[in-house]
């Protein structure tokens, strides 16, 4: 929302400010921005902005770096000895106007002739009237290969000899061409001649610039060193002669701009040569970092209205601070208003940016190059005058205007990014608009161009020269579009749109807005991806899924329309696996019962889907997630418009970097795409007594966790397998077979026989079972069964029971098995021994085999009966996982072990909130004691720690509960854990559902991890 204030007291910068004449015209010549100190010196061609003392003067801000080197330099030449500093730096990273300040030097060595405003820079006094030796040497004019023409058929190589030549003509030339020629760095005492005992001024500029001339010649390097110590010993030794150099070092002492290693070099050579001479060099800035914005005023404007400026100026402090939490840092900063009272009209983020950023750039020249940006910026505006112009923003630097692009595009060196200039930000002339334009016409119609202003703003911020530098956050870029005339709102709108559909914007993940000079790869598959044809995307995804759920384990069923699709029959022996259609059935995050096509198949068979379906532990189903099947189509579509650009013909219309990204994300595009089925086809119907909620089918349910589905992409069964074998649903070849007591019990084999073949069958029809993969597991069963004394096996003549050598079994209606009880009662076991007389002998003489013989169930722990009677024992189950899958896994354990009833549930909860969700679920069971333990603690933000350890009934537990949520949420780290025990005086019975009903009860509002175990007494046979 806007802020409460009266824009209408914010004037525009029209209003406020006027313009230099030859600013607002727009026809300031090129040369008035080239500063060219040689020219200078030899007073004549260059423009007359810098020849000229008098127009040079007048269009320059009195710096107090400026007049500080004026003053200490022109006491130096006056003589004034060991009193003042002979060398000098100038240090222009942050500011420019270095050369500058060299040709005010060279003015005021000069004596500033016709010059009015000398006060503003030195005293005047101080200015000598005599002759005063000067010479400078430039690296960017310097031509080491060839050599400089410096007049009287003079080429000067080196910079020793230009400034011989420069301080003593020919003759002094003469006395330094050896060196120059053979560029072995002259004494200081050759170089001290030169003065000739006068004032001398020598003059360095651009060293950094020779140096990359001479960069493959070490040799000119080490020579260049030796000639700056000899030069420090010289000036040193002459008291009226002095010596400026400049060096663009940043304020850490390390350099920064495009010749950066150059820099460096000089700055450490410098050093080093001041280290022999007799005292440091005098640092010094022509133009501080406050004043940059004076100079920029100076030259750009004849007036300010300071009272207009600063109503704009609180118009935007006021807005800065109703917006605080939108907007950079800087906007909620006292400084940040002070630096814009000094800097109106210009935005304070505009000569942060062109300082900071642009400045960086190898044909940025600091000042001037600011002041071409902004003159011709001025000239634009003052031409178009937009309604919001209350402050000169870096939005309004329009790089589709042909100055301002030509200036960026030639001048910069940033033509790589004219194709993002035209398709993003700004098309010069008529014909199509660019991405931005687009934007505006289509959303911001009669307000502010909000699109063009976000793309200039984030195109500005991305030219410098280092990567780090360049692009900005979103806060950042609201900061800086934000005025009086504009809503905030609007701008975020704007960038979101922009982003979304921009061709050349970074589009790294991380990575700051800005721009490339290549089209991003994102979208240009993006781009592809609507191309893709809907029918191709489909039939891609659908071989994709057969494909990954096909496997050893499961015959797949693929997208079955209805029981007919799913044969009812045993096949090649392996359960079915069906495979759901995404569009056809699909689940939520909560599955509180079993979609109606799925209850359909499992219950029914046929074409008509009238018959009962036999083989009901024999199918297991998955389904696609609702809310990950739009990821699942949409890498389909990445997939295959990845292939198509993959294609020779398109691959080589992309850059030579992206040809190798395309190949690399092709190539990754397929697992992503196995990852992303496996990741929608997380839910899993398997056959359970265990139902889902009220459902008629013998139905359970689980997903698997989105970690787990990416594991192994491509391998769906695999992960599906997983999933039934930790729920102990699916029992693989290698698996240990269930206790032949469970089999017994669970199965018709509890009548006392049953064939192995139709046994075979009960693991295919019952739900209550678990699914075998293949037959070795139910022969290990069957085999430990006999080992155990818990059956006997008989097919035809072979009868296999306990103690006899292992025996082969088969699985067919002719082999048997047996309970021992049923074999005992039948005489089928013991086996009947021959008598002496070739008989056999079935029972001992006087024996009925249904009757306990002598002594039976005389002893202890008889039942009178004949039969022993069992010895109790307790016995502990333990699951771990999800609590519902763990506990439905749990009673399926105990169960099998033959258990009538649990007497202790204990549940440990691994997350705080699940255990306080469960903790009232808890309180409601009936018939058990419940008791809770909360162990843990939690650390404050201020360093604070808490302890506890509570343990005790439900009610007493709610009280801590209430007192920890609101600790825990503010906590900073916490470690808690919390264990609930219900104790049941009468048991919980396994025979019903009441376990069924627990869990139901329990997980209706927890649903994390959990360990539970279960107590109960067995019964040993």
């Amino acid at each position: 929302m806007r802020p409460e204030f009266n824009i209408m007291t914010v004037s525009t910068i029209f209003d406020a400010c006027r313009p230099r004449a030859d600013v607002l015209k727009g026809n300031i010549a090129e040369a008035d921005f080239a500063a060219d100190l040689a020219q200078v010196i030899l007073g004549e061609g260059g423009s007359e902005e810098y020849t000229d003392p008098v127009r040079f003067f007048a269009n320059t801000y009195p710096t107090r770096g400026l007049q500080n080197l004026l003053a200490n330099v022109c006491c130096r030449l006056a003589g004034s000895g060991e009193e003042v500093a002979a060398i000098f730096r100038l240090d222009t990273s942050y500011g420019g106007g270095k050369t500058h300040g060299l040709i005010a030097l060279t003015h005021a060595a000069r004596g500033m002739q016709g010059v009015t405003n000398i006060e503003e820079f030195v005293d005047p006094t101080l200015l000598l009237e005599r002759r005063v030796r000067l010479a400078a040497f430039d690296g960017e004019n310097a031509d080491p290969a060839n050599g400089r023409a410096m007049g009287d058929g003079v080429l000067a190589h080196t910079p020793w000899g230009e400034i011989a030549y420069s301080l003593a003509g020919k003759r002094g030339y003469q006395r330094v061409r050896n060196s120059d020629e053979s560029r072995i760095a002259p004494g200081a005492e050759t170089l001290r001649e030169l003065f000739g005992g006068e004032p001398t001024l020598i003059l360095l500029d651009e060293l950094s610039v020779y140096l990359r001339k001479v960069r493959h010649i070490d040799a000119a390097r080490y020579q260049l060193t030796a000639f700056l110590t000899s030069l420090f010993k010289a000036v040193e030794g002459a008291s009226n002669a002095a010596l400026v150099y400049t060096l663009a070092i940043g304020k850490d002492g390390r350099a920064t701009d495009a010749y950066n290693e150059e820099n460096q070099y000089i700055a450490d050579n410098m050093a080093e040569a001041e280290s022999v001479s007799a005292r440091k060099a005098t640092l010094l800035n022509p133009t501080e970092e406050d004043e940059t914005v004076q100079v920029l005023r100076r030259r750009l404007f004849e007036s300010i209205d300071e009272s207009k400026a600063n109503a704009a100026v609180n118009g935007y402090r006021e807005l800065w601070a109703a917006n605080k939490e939108s907007l950079a840092g800087e906007a909620a900063r006292a400084a940040t208003v002070e630096a814009f009272q000094s800097s109106y009209p210009l935005h304070p983020e505009v000569l942060e940016t062109l300082t900071g950023k642009t400045a960086t750039l190898g044909n940025f020249q600091r000042v001037r190059g600011m002041l071409r940006l902004l003159a011709r910026t001025i000239a634009h505006l003052w031409q178009e005058q937009p309604a919001d112009a209350t402050a000169i923003h870096l939005h309004h630097f329009d790089p589709g205007h042909e100055p301002i692009r030509q200036e960026i595009v030639t001048r910069l060196g940033q033509s790589a990014y004219v194709p993002a200039i035209s398709n993003d930000i700004a098309t010069s002339g008529s014909g199509n608009k660019a991405l931005a334009q687009e934007i505006d016409a289509e959303h911001h119609g009669g307000m502010a161009p909000y699109a063009t202003y976000v793309a200039r703003t984030i195109f500005l911020h991305t030219l410098a020269f280092n990567d780090p530098l360049k692009g900005l956050s979103r806060e950042q870029l609201r900061y800086s579009i934000l005025c009086p005339a504009m809503d905030i709102s609007f701008i975020e709108e704007a960038r979101r749109k922009f982003i979304a559909e921009s061709a050349y914007l970074d589009d790294r993940p991380g990575a700051p807005m800005r721009f490339l000079a290549e089209a991003n790869l994102r979208q240009i598959i993006r781009r592809e991806e609507r191309h893709v044809d809907a029918g191709e995307a489909r039939v891609e995804l659908n071989d994709r899924i057969r494909q990954i759920f096909s496997g050893d384990v499961f015959d797949t069923v693929r997208f079955p329309g209805g029981p007919f699709d799913v044969p009812d029959e045993v096949g090649d022996g392996r359960p079915k696996l069906a495979v759901l259609a995404y569009d056809g059935e699909t689940v939520g995050e909560s599955v509180e019962c079993v979609p109606e096509l799925i209850e359909r198949i499992f219950s029914r068979k046929g074409t008509e889907g009238s018959a009962l379906r036999a083989l009901r532990n024999h199918i297991v189903f998955v389904v696609a997630d609702d809310a990950r099947k739009q990821e699942m189509r949409r890498k389909a579509y990445y997939r295959l418009a990845l292939r198509e650009l993959k294609n020779p013909e398109r691959l080589n219309d992309l850059a030579e970097h992206q040809q190798g990204k395309v190949r690399e994300l092709e190539s990754r595009s397929e697992q992503e795409l196995a990852v992303a089925i496996q990741q929608c086809y997380r839910h899993i119907f398997y056959p359970s007594r265990s139902r889902i909620g009220t459902s008629g089918a013998d139905l359970a349910h689980s997903a698997i966790d989105m970690h787990s589905a990416s594991e192994k992409p491509g391998a769906g069964q695999r992960q599906i397998v997983r999933a039934l074998r930790d729920l102990n649903k699916l029992r693989l070849r290698e698996d240990e077979p269930d206790s032949p007591a469970y089999v017994r019990d669970r199965t018709p084999l509890k009548k006392g026989q049953i064939t192995t073949l139709a046994l075979r069958g009960e693991f295919r029809r019952d739900p209550a079972l678990p699914i075998l993969i293949g037959n070795d597991t139910f022969i290990r069963g069957l085999r430990r069964g006999v080992e155990q004394g818990e059956y006997v096996y008989r097919r035809g003549e072979l009868l296999y029971g306990l103690g006899d050598p292992a025996a082969s079994i088969e699985i067919d209606e002719q082999s048997i098995v047996f309970t021992m009880a049923y074999a005992k009662n039948t005489g089928i076991w013991p086996r009947a021994k021959p008598d002496q007389n070739g008989g056999s002998a079935e029972t001992k003489p006087g024996k009925d085999p249904n009757k306990p013989g002598v002594g039976e169930g005389q002893g202890p722990g008889s039942t009178g009966t004949g039969k022993r009677r069992p010895e109790a024992t307790q016995a502990e189950f333990n699951k771990e996982g999800v609590l519902k899958d763990a506990l439905i896994q749990l009673w399926e354990e105990v169960r099998s072990r033959g258990v009538d009833q649990v007497d202790k549930l204990t549940i440990r909860m691994f997350e705080s909130g699940d255990a306080f969700r469960l903790l009232g679920a808890v309180g409601a069971v009936p018939g058990a004691d419940k008791q809770v333990t909360i162990e843990g603690g939690y650390e404050t933000r201020d360093g604070g720690s808490f302890e506890l350890d509570f343990r005790g009934p439900v009610p007493d537990a709610q009280p801590v509960k209430e007192f920890l949520q609101p600790q825990l949420r503010d906590a900073v780290s916490a470690n808690l854990q919390a264990g609930f025990e219900l104790t049941f005086a009468e048991g919980l019975s396994m025979q019903g559902d009441a376990a069924e009903k627990l869990t139901e009860r329990l997980t209706r509002f927890a649903s994390g991890a959990a360990y539970v175990s279960a107590t109960a007494e067995v019964n040993i046979r």
